[in-house]
């Protein structure tokens, strides 16, 4: 079992249905993403990410330096209350001093699906307190209420789904590694796409992120076979070395808390569409270079790429469009493989569960469609019989 993860989850792991933050009002927190960082699209069991950088940027009033104390302060609160208020609530709440809000009309809460915008009017001009425009899930916008509570502003949200558990009132590197337990159940993440490069650094940051063990299918074959992929390439041919690395996921596929960097371009399994038998077993993203350089032309060559189905990439469960690539940014892309994965198993919370029974069937290739016990493959027996 990897360092970090362990088998039980403590009530410490993950805070309850709800969150109480204290802020500074010297203070202004607000989150933008300037540069073409989509929202989700999920068509076809699929999420698509359009990803050119992740910017956070953190402002304040008067005092700079308090914007780190001013975040660890949330973070702390955020524990300290989980058990404080009900499940399906969240509580924000800001400090004040009395001169400062002279009434209730001079605070603007503006909630939305998945932002949040708290702004004070003072000296005639309307002050940012707080501006994130993604929460770490939806919230019910017509449920949010606010008062003054002595010298505190607090804000009460409902979540749209009162089972996840926040781990911080953002979408965050932060909150999506410490919720990855609750949703991937340990189930292994495998990484696709045209670069093998690519695919084995944000493997990396993921399974760093994840507590999860870190593969690369690159490696294991040239410690197998003594030689590099490309002189195996050049001797054996493009089949060889992809038959070898369909042996070496076979062995991987029964592996949880994995995240598996694959053979990128023509070179590997995951380029052939019916090869996918054993990459199934665990939740893939297709890391996909782009030309588009907006997030609807991605979001458009992405729904070709799957309506097409010729390439084997198009079988993976969500899409990260990346335009242009840096080493340096391997966090953001794995920040937004995270957040793609999120959102798909939010829209089917039994994902991680039918994972598990793919494995234990066999990885059959029957995916997502598996079949009873004692389905055939190769005869295809049973096949007209339901499905579970």
């Amino acid at each position: 079992m990897p360092a970090g993860i362990d088998e039980k989850c403590s009530e410490h792991d993950y805070p309850e249905k709800h969150a109480e933050y204290k802020l500074n009002e010297d203070t202004r927190l607000s989150k933008s993403q300037p540069v073409n960082h989509s929202g989700n699209v999920i068509k076809a069991s699929h999420v698509t990410r359009f990803i050119n950088e992740v910017t956070l940027m953190c402002q304040v009033n008067r005092i700079e330096q308090e914007i780190q104390k001013a975040r660890n302060v949330l973070a702390e609160d955020l524990w300290s209350a989980r058990s404080s208020h009900p499940n399906k609530e969240l509580y924000k709440r800001l400090n004040r001093t009395g001169e400062d809000i002279q009434s209730f009309k001079d605070v603007f809460v503006d909630a939305h699906g998945s932002s949040l915008t708290v702004r004070l009017k003072r000296f005639g001009s309307l002050l940012t307190l707080i501006e994130t425009h993604q929460l770490f899930d939806k919230i019910k916008p017509s449920e949010t209420i606010w008062y003054i509570d002595d010298d505190q502003l607090v804000i009460n949200m409902k979540k749209q789904d009162p089972e996840l558990k926040w781990p911080d009132i953002v979408e965050s590197w932060e909150s999506l590694t410490a919720g990855s337990m609750q949703l991937f159940k340990g189930t292994s993440i495998y990484l696709v796409g045209d670069s093998t490069e690519i695919n084995d650094k944000v493997a990396r940051e993921l399974a760093i992120g994840l507590g999860y063990t870190p593969l690369s299918t690159k490696e294991l074959l040239e410690s197998f076979a003594k030689q590099t992929v490309d002189s195996w390439m050049l001797s054996e041919g493009l089949d060889s070395v992809a038959e070898g690395e369909c042996a070496i996921l076979e062995s991987l596929s029964s592996h949880v808390r994995a995240v598996v960097a694959t053979l990128g371009g023509q070179k590997g399994t995951s380029a052939r569409a019916d090869k996918w038998r054993h990459l199934y077993a665990g939740f893939t993203v297709w890391l996909s270079q782009t030309e588009a350089e907006d997030e609807d032309s991605a979001k458009q060559e992405t729904r070709r790429h799957v309506q097409d189905g010729n390439l084997g990439y198009s079988n993976a469960d969500v899409v990260v469009k990346l335009h242009g690539w840096d080493a340096d940014h391997a966090k953001s892309v794995a920040q937004a493989s995270l957040s793609a994965l999120k959102q798909l198993i939010l829209t089917d919370k039994k994902l991680p569960g039918k994972k598990s029974l793919y494995i234990r069937l066999g990885c059959r290739g029957d995916w997502p469609d598996i079949k009873p016990p004692g389905w055939d493959p190769s005869t295809g027996a049973d096949a007209s019989r339901s499905t579970v």
